[in-house]
């Protein structure tokens, strides 16, 4: 007995070359860790298009909350103020869908009755102008009754199944989004409550702050774009109108709305429809939609946007860009869309842990611009974040 424990206590490492205790749990910790960021990512990928859904509805609860808090302090009840907002708001996507679809339905058509005579016309300036005999009959051929392109219609109907499961299918995700923003904007306070009574009361303060810049930064994005959008819309129906442009009502509609809710391309976007039925009904017509586009975005952009947007969404053109390729690189085009008031909300959070000092003096400072706009700047700079609480 003696002799087996000495020769095991020989064969026993010394101390300093033993394993030490806190390795195997590290192991196991280590382990635990990667098949948790594993299953999280699963999840993540499984539920991503819930998580868009809740970070949609959350974003439209934010829009509608000022409206429905408006109604709340005047005596409505919350659910019936949230449901008069959610009707005037379908109202008026309604009447923007219905009337773009009866402007492309009908151009269409027009297209396909008028191309023949396009390509004619196309033929004939080419011989006069270059000496070029083009030959089209084929094409034209496509536009004639019984042509390719004449039963494109026809074609459309054919596949009504798989149009109508798509559509059922954006339909229901619609109601989804529908469903939470309604909840979470009726029972806004009680989510709070709820939210707030499992953190201390400094935690408490912080997320309340969170959530306030996000109801106002959001609520100032939709109403300030709303705005921008109403004038861009007066301003291209009087401009079409008096270009003779088909159509002048639902085609403003158009401009207003995809050039202030669509971020970075959207202007462009949104001239692109009434340039091509200008095309189609009267060709140099199209030269002064151009025209109009162009003026009324340099109008905007140096005397509307500035104006109407000072107050709301005080965020740098850079910043704004950089959050819109961010936004729509995690979520697609819903990202895109949610990428500018979050950095919004960022931004004007941040802002308010952050110690602003004295500027030395430095040309590069330097903003010549006329006494106006300085005075802006000044009001800018001094108030870094907009919504009127003081600094930290």
């Amino acid at each position: 007995m003696a002799s087996e424990a000495r020769r095991r206590a020989e064969l026993r490492l010394p101390e300093r070359d033993r394993m030490p205790r806190w390795v195997p749990r590290a192991i196991g910790l280590l382990m635990a860790a990667v098949v948790g960021l594993a299953t999280a990512a699963w999840l993540l990928d499984k539920l991503r298009d819930l998580l868009v859904v809740l970070l949609v509805s959350l974003f439209l609860s934010f829009a509608m909350e000022p409206a429905v808090n408006w109604l709340a302090r005047r005596g409505w009840k919350r659910g019936l103020g949230t449901a008069v907002v959610f009707s005037a708001f379908a109202l008026a996507a309604a009447g923007f869908l219905a009337a773009m679809a009866s402007v492309l339905a009908d151009q269409i058509t027009k297209l396909i009755d008028a191309a023949p005579g396009y390509l004619s016309d196309i033929e004939r300036w080419a011989d006069e102008q270059f000496g070029i005999q083009l030959s089209t009959d084929d094409l034209r051929a496509q536009f004639t009754e019984g042509g390719s392109a004449a039963s494109l219609l026809g074609d459309v109907a054919g596949n009504l199944v798989s149009v109508g499961s798509t559509v059922v299918n954006v339909a229901i995700q619609m109601l989804t989004v529908a469903l939470f923003t309604f909840y979470l904007v009726a029972d806004g306070p009680r989510l709070r409550r709820l939210v707030c009574s499992a953190l201390a009361p400094a935690r408490q303060a912080a997320v309340m702050r969170g959530w306030e810049l996000a109801i106002d930064k959001t609520g100032g994005y939709i109403y300030s774009r709303t705005l921008l959008a109403m004038a861009a819309f007066l301003v291209h129906w009087a401009a079409f109108a008096i270009i003779g442009v088909p159509f002048p009502i639902p085609l403003a509609m158009w401009v207003g709305v995809l050039s202030q809710f669509v971020p970075v391309v959207g202007t462009y976007l949104a001239g692109l429809l009434p340039l091509l039925i200008a095309l189609i009904d009267e060709p140099i017509s199209a030269l002064w939609v151009v025209v109009v586009v162009l003026a009324y975005q340099q109008l905007e952009n140096y005397l509307l946007a500035p104006r109407v947007t000072a107050h709301t969404m005080n965020i740098h053109p850079a910043v704004a860009f950089g959050a819109v390729l961010v936004g729509a690189a995690l979520l697609g085009s819903a990202g895109a869309l949610l990428a500018v008031p979050a950095a919004a909300t960022v931004q004007a959070f941040v802002s308010t842990y952050i110690k602003r000092h004295e500027l030395i003096e430095s040309e590069l400072f330097e903003i010549h611009e006329d006494a106006g706009d300085d005075d802006n700047e000044n009001d800018e700079t001094d108030d870094p974040d907009d919504t009127g609480e003081p600094q930290a």
